[in-house]
């Protein structure tokens, strides 16, 4: 194959819809014999994944790595930074974690010329081994007030020498406006990376926006590459939690409804996405007393600050409701932070997560987690419970866990350890992000409610058969030759 160009997706806008397109692109590249990688230099988010070898990045680039069919590493996303409240992120670097910097300190320390030339010494690791790299920005690439202490954006590009893409939401009104000061905003060394524009999630008939197309070349100077339509049929995992306030929040009739608590420093709320598409399920996220006392089955989710969020459920009444829920019938599940809840006690002698130095869990499982300053990062294969079934899934947290009693694992891993504790069917927790992407989990956890058991694919097929789609749409609607043109090295 010939050697690509970095491609690089950019955005007027936070939520423009440039890391759908990454991904979808890294199918495209995939399908079309290329060996492509995803590189992102920093991320923010509460929502990472578990690289093979033990480390962490935002999950974002673990669905690219997957769209390209690789496995995930850090240096794909060398920096990822996880808010932890207060202004403050703990910032991880190639996959493992330095300390915490509030966000002043962060953007104003030595333009990051620390973290940038790390991060772009991971970007030249990556593109020793695949090729080409797909590159994504962040939010918008024209906060001047940020620019130059940016590392993820045109900085970036300008590093890689990469044909950068603008992606533009449409759906929020004002395009023009903002794609016309996006690039009118930059250098003009910036404006010359940029090959073209993506006008993303048109309503309509999109041939109606011929004129506005030939109104925006001409104002810029630069190629509409496409116009891309707006989709609900087609699932990419969602980024950021912020798309939860969308979601459904509330039970139905003739289903078994799951509510999860949403905490306020909820994390990976991607371990829910398989039970969002089974068919006997109504799954829902709330902090509504009325809401929880409706389900039938509530999870405590994970926690970038359990002993934050604990409170918060105590402050709202909202530990007692479920405690007394539990005693009524209705299941409770912990994943992660969650499960570290539903102990009896967590204590952070270290105060690691704030001041308070212990907290009463919800009782409901006999242990007690001490919060400790090295975290576990590890992609796991098990067994769940006495199933013979190879699942998948990871672990990412700070602390430890140990029974005040005998305990039944809830887990046994391929390596021969144990995790997490089996109280009864109605009440169980462990560790292990991803458990609920696994068939028979999820057919253990409806047991109480329903003789059915899953008809629907694997997690894994699923959304290989979405890349597939969100390749074919994008085919349909961006100038796929273009791009390839404009990046074959001669």
């Amino acid at each position: 194959m010939k050697q690509l160009k970095p491609i690089m997706f950019v955005g007027t806008c936070s939520d423009a819809g440039k890391s759908v397109i990454n991904t979808g692109v890294c199918r495209i590249l995939k399908q079309d014999g290329y060996q492509p990688a995803p590189f992102k230099a920093q991320n923010m988010s509460l929502n990472s994944y578990a690289t093979p070898d033990g480390k962490e990045i935002g999950r974002a680039q673990a669905t690219q790595a997957e769209a390209c069919g690789i496995d995930c590493h850090t240096d794909m996303n060398p920096v990822l930074l996880k808010p932890s409240g207060e202004m403050m992120s703990q910032v991880v670097l190639n996959g493992k974690p330095v300390g915490n910097r509030s966000a002043y300190e962060y953007f104003r320390k030595d333009d990051n010329a620390k973290l940038f030339d790390e991060a772009h010494a991971a970007f030249e690791r990556l593109a020793g081994r695949y090729n080409p790299i797909v590159l994504e920005g962040a939010g918008s690439i024209s906060e001047l007030n940020l620019k130059k202490r940016d590392i993820v954006n045109m900085r970036m590009a300008k590093r890689t020498n990469a044909d950068v893409y603008l992606v533009a939401d449409i759906d929020r009104g004002g395009v023009f406006a903002s794609v016309y000061g996006s690039i009118m905003l930059l250098d003009e060394d910036e404006r010359q990376l940029i090959k073209g524009i993506i006008i993303n999630k048109f309503r309509g008939d999109v041939r109606l926006f011929k004129e506005g197309r030939d109104i925006i070349e001409d104002l810029t100077g630069v190629p509409v590459v496409g116009v891309v339509p707006y989709f609900k049929d087609i699932y990419i995992e969602d980024e950021d939690s912020v798309v939860l306030d969308g979601k459904n929040n509330s039970a139905v009739n003739g289903l078994i409804n799951i509510a999860v608590v949403k905490l306020q420093q909820m994390s990976n709320f991607t371990d829910f996405n398989a039970l969002q598409f089974d068919k006997r399920v109504n799954l829902y996220y709330t902090t509504d007393h009325e809401q929880l006392k409706k389900a039938d089955v509530i999870i405590l989710p994970g926690s970038k600050s359990t002993i934050k969020d604990l409170t918060f459920l105590k402050e709202k009444g909202l530990t007692d409701t479920i405690k007394e829920l539990y005693k009524n019938g209705t299941s409770v599940i912990g994943i992660c932070g969650g499960y570290q809840m539903m102990g009896q006690m967590i204590e952070d002698p270290d105060q690691i997560e704030g001041s308070a130095k212990a907290i009463d869990g919800l009782g409901l499982l006999p242990m007690n987690t001490v919060i400790t300053s090295e975290k576990t990062t590890e992609q796991k294969q098990f067994y769940f419970g006495d199933n013979k079934a190879v699942c998948h899934g990871y672990e990412i947290h700070m602390g430890q866990s140990s029974s005040t009693d005998a305990v039944t694992p809830l887990v046994k891993t391929t390596e021969g350890t144990d995790d997490g504790i089996f109280l009864n069917d109605r009440c169980w927790g462990t560790y292990m992000h991803g458990i609920l992407d696994n068939k028979v989990v999820i057919d253990a956890l409806l047991k109480p409610f329903s003789d059915e058991t899953s008809t629907e694919l694997s997690y894994s097929d699923f959304k290989e058969i979405e890349y597939n789609r969100l390749a074919e749409h994008l085919r349909q609607h961006i100038n796929i030759e273009a791009i390839y043109n404009n990046a074959t090295l001669d």
